[in-house]
């Protein structure tokens, strides 16, 4: 794959299904081009979703965070897409969805990898739900490992009817197996 419009499209592709933030190492690994093509596809893609050239600006945008490039909402629809999702998709939460959100809520700041060592499945399509619900956040990112660390949104907050989560129950009690997996004061 050398040519670079074929580049862009295909970081593109990438980009728009991946979970977490894809270096140019990782895209150009992928790809079997070189960083340097994966660097200019890339700027022309930033380029492009800006409106630069004369074209529309997009209401998403390629951001750097945590060492890779990642699609996000342009913040100016923020506010929108919030709405969206919390008034045209009311769908209630899978059992599985509980589950994921009440280890975050516990044991935040919390990595994907953490969350499915806890529930022994792998939790990447409940992450996403949650996230694209707004229950969750991205709040940071592991200094050792680069991995995204959740926690609970405000939206929780308000959906629970707490003002903190120093509000939620003792966890303890409720598991069969005392605290495996979480703090012993929580």
């Amino acid at each position: 794959m050398t040519d670079e419009p074929d580049v862009a499209r295909a970081i593109e592709a990438i980009l728009m299904v991946a979970d977490e933030p894809q270096s140019l190492v990782s895209l150009g690994t992928a790809l079997g081009v070189p960083v340097t093509q994966i660097k200019a596809a890339i700027a022309s893609l930033v380029a492009d979703y800006d409106g630069e050239g004369g074209g529309v600006r997009r209401g998403f945008e390629l951001r750097e965070v945590a060492g890779g490039w990642r699609i996000y909402v342009r913040t100016d629809f923020d506010e929108v897409v919030a709405d969206f999702v919390l008034t045209q998709n009311p769908t209630k939460l899978s059992q599985a969805a509980l589950e994921t959100l009440a280890v975050v809520a516990y044991r935040q700041p919390i990595s994907r990898g953490q969350i499915s060592s806890i529930r022994a499945v792998n939790v990447d399509g409940v992450v996403r739900t949650l996230v694209s619900r707004g229950l969750i956040t991205e709040v940071t990112t592991d200094v050792e490992t680069g991995a995204i660390l959740y926690g609970t949104s405000d939206l929780l907050l308000t959906q629970l009817g707490i003002n903190s989560l120093d509000e939620l129950p003792a966890i303890a009690p409720l598991l069969p197996d005392g605290t495996e997996g979480f703090r012993a004061d929580v």
